[in-house]
């Protein structure tokens, strides 16, 4: 079967290239090819939505007329899934994009509305900047600002990495076994400082028993059951027991 694979065609000693016929194709022509969708879009026809990474057979051919910077523009032409109607995009090598020309909607996507906010800003401030040295200027400081504010971050992170870095795990263990026993000495103090406030306390009162001879009347008897610890004849304040 190698004799088959050829690789070199062979032409004759009088082989003359300029007498083959060329063949002058349009400039518009359409080429068959399989391609992917690169963006997700919406049928204008029946609303079907077609998401990005579908893929067409479409047809693509050179836009006449349009180009960027030598860069030449295609379009391709494909169907929808539904409803079979055509739909047309076309490359923007400007922004590295395809634009939907007919046929379909492109949805909302918000990371190219972040894109083009920023553009418009961008091209605003070259607007301001144009006839105004000390806008420029003042931009420029804002600039330079904020870049070391970002420095001086950047520089305070590392140290903080740093600084960490240095930390091994032992000696977090350590730490925290030391952090740990710190707090049960002192939970150990605070508790035997607790029960002997508890016990002096209780030693420095004294309890007396009354005598029956100290009870000499029913009064005194009646002032001891009402609380009052008085006796009607000495006023002397009899101990409660």
């Amino acid at each position: 079967m190698g004799e088959r694979k050829v690789l070199n065609k062979y032409y004759p000693p009088d082989f003359d290239p300029a007498k083959l016929p060329r063949v002058r194709r349009p400039k518009n022509l359409q080429i068959k090819v399989r391609m992917m969708l690169p963006m997700s879009i919406r049928c204008n026809t029946c609303g079907n939505y077609i998401y990005k990474g579908t893929k067409f057979n479409s047809r693509k051919e050179d836009v006449i007329g349009e180009t960027y910077l030598g860069i030449q523009i295609f379009r391709f032409y494909f169907k929808c899934t539904r409803c079979s109607a055509e739909l047309t995009m076309k490359t923007d090598p400007q922004n590295s994009d395809y634009v939907v020309e007919s046929g379909a909607t492109r949805n909302f996507e918000p990371w190219r509305a972040e894109d083009e906010e920023t553009d418009e800003m961008k091209k605003k401030r070259e607007a301001e900047e144009m006839g105004d040295a000390m806008k420029s200027l003042e931009n420029r400081t804002l600039d330079s600002k904020r870049e070391m504010d970002i420095l001086a971050a950047l520089d305070e992170m590392k140290s903080m990495k740093s600084r960490h870095a240095t930390v091994s795990v032992d000696e977090m263990l350590a730490a925290l076994q030391r952090t740990a026993a710190d707090k049960e000495k002192r939970l150990e103090e605070e508790d035997e400082a607790l029960i002997k406030s508890i016990f002096s306390n209780n030693s420095e009162v004294s309890i007396s028993r009354i005598r029956d001879e100290d009870i000499e009347t029913e009064e005194d008897l009646l002032d001891l059951s009402n609380g009052h610890g008085e006796t009607s004849n000495n006023n002397a304040k009899v101990p409660r027991c």
